[in-house]
């Protein structure tokens, strides 16, 4: 392999990506080397001119590889940033992406204003179904200094959660539960704050998707079934029996699903009041938001 700089194997592997239609070509490139070398993006500068072993470039192209096969670049560097911090990611998990970030945005920021409201109330045991990488319950446990218990049916998506809340030294605060929603769950035991990125594709659009999550991605984790509803529809027939009153549901949404997400919880056979369907910053309508009553 040529002995060649930094500054050329980005050059060289962001122009093979913009050709292969790989949207940011030169920072995934970036990336993509700063894994192989174990610098951050100042010390890849700094190593600008620096010429890497072959051994190293050997690895750089593999990965280039990799990523031209549409192998989502999280996957293949194992991290991905969410809420400013690094996340240990796999296939057993979806990829966290900005739209979960809006959604905890906006359940914080309620719980918050409730708190001021009514002095002395917090938050004391969240609820995260469909974890995932943990990346909910860790954010929640990190704002809020709350309890969390973290429901998936993945063991695999389970581990890389249990990984991230050790990393960001919240493991104390957050119970891991492998099992199907509120199946999993002991009886008995009511939350406060129920905040979840449920399956909400519906099976006929998964194939239209881009090839790095049709291909890639964990399909339980999209499946929401013919309309892309059952997941939605579970949480709004069964939160109820698990949730204090004056409890907050939040719940990422596809954009075509206000209303009938709206009518599930005004629908439910519990009473919710503040059913409300919030725009994220591009004003798609992304999160509904409940407050259970009884």
């Amino acid at each position: 392999m040529a002995d060649l700089s930094i500054a050329v194997l980005i050059k060289k592997a962001a122009a093979v990506f913009s050709k292969a239609g790989i949207e940011s070509p030169e920072l995934e490139a970036r990336l993509l080397l700063q894994s192989v070398l174990g610098l951050d993006h100042a010390g890849l500068i700094l190593a600008w001119q620096h010429r890497p072993d072959s051994a190293m470039q050997e690895h750089f192209a593999a990965l280039v590889r990799r990523r031209l096969d549409r192998e989502p670049l999280a996957y293949i560097t194992g991290e991905r940033e969410f809420w400013s911090l690094p996340f240990a990611v796999s296939r057993d998990v979806l990829i966290p992406r900005p739209e979960t970030e809006w959604l905890l945005e906006l359940a914080i920021s309620r719980v918050r204003q409730v708190r001021q409201e009514v002095q002395g109330t917090g938050i004391r045991h969240a609820l995260d179904l469909g974890c995932g990488s943990g990346v909910i319950a860790v954010v929640l446990a990190l704002e809020l200094g709350c309890r969390v218990t973290a429901v998936d049916c993945s063991s695999g998506a389970l581990q890389q959660a249990a990984v991230n809340a050790g990393r960001h030294g919240v493991a104390d605060r957050i119970t891991m539960v492998c099992g199907d929603f509120f199946a999993a769950l002991p009886t008995g035991v009511r939350y406060d704050l129920l905040v979840s990125n449920p399956p909400y594709i519906a099976a006929a659009e998964i194939e239209e998707l881009e090839p790095e999550v049709r291909h890639y991605e964990p399909y339980p984790a999209l499946d929401g079934g013919s309309d892309g509803l059952d997941a939605i529809a579970s949480i709004s027939r069964q939160a109820g029996d698990f949730l204090l009153p004056g409890s907050w549901v939040f719940l990422e949404i596809g954009a075509n699903q206000a209303k009938a997400a709206q009518h599930l919880f005004t629908s439910a056979p519990h009473q919710y009041d503040e059913v409300q369907v919030l725009p994220d910053l591009a004003g798609r309508p992304r999160v509904l938001q409940a407050r259970f009553v009884a």
